[in-house]
């Protein structure tokens, strides 16, 4: 649970963040011992062998680091704004800029209504962990609320 005592504490997924963890080293330990122990194949040169073993390996460390990378999206308030870092992007917004927050029409995550009338998904609030995200969704319209007096 978050530190509900700092209204400025970062907001960043439980469930989904310990799920893309075990996921990304699953990846590498999996894909890294098929590179290993694998078996090689009948006629291939033994630079065909190690290239594909190379290529095997190279993939589980790829699949590795993009869930890795999940596990790292965070939201980031503070007196001036809120930083929001997705799976890919990263957004900075001034607090005079968000309309309104929510979970809209069955979105995974925290979904803010911008004033340009564009939407962006905080990916750091996630449905998936159920009460947690309903608080985190509140305090995050709290945040926006008060810095919009």
């Amino acid at each position: 649970m978050s530190d509900t005592s700092d209204p400025y504490a970062p907001f960043r997924p439980v469930t989904g963040a310990r799920v893309a963890r075990a996921a990304a080293i699953a990846a590498v330990l999996i894909f890294g011992l098929i590179a290993v122990l694998g078996p090689s194949y009948a006629g291939a040169s033994p630079m065909m062998s190690l290239l594909n073993r190379v290529f095997i390996g190279g993939f589980g460390l790829a699949m590795g680091a993009f869930l890795w990378r999940y596990a790292l999206i965070r939201a980031v308030p503070s007196a001036t704004g809120l930083v929001v870092v997705n799976l890919v992007r990263r957004h900075e917004l001034e607090w005079s800029q968000v309309v309104q927050v929510g979970f809209s029409s069955g979105a995974p995550w925290v979904v803010l209504e911008l004033t340009d009338t564009e939407e962006l998904a905080v990916m750091a609030i996630q449905r998936a962990d159920g009460r947690r995200a309903q608080q985190e969704a509140s305090r995050l319209a709290a945040l926006v609320e008060h810095h919009q007096r």
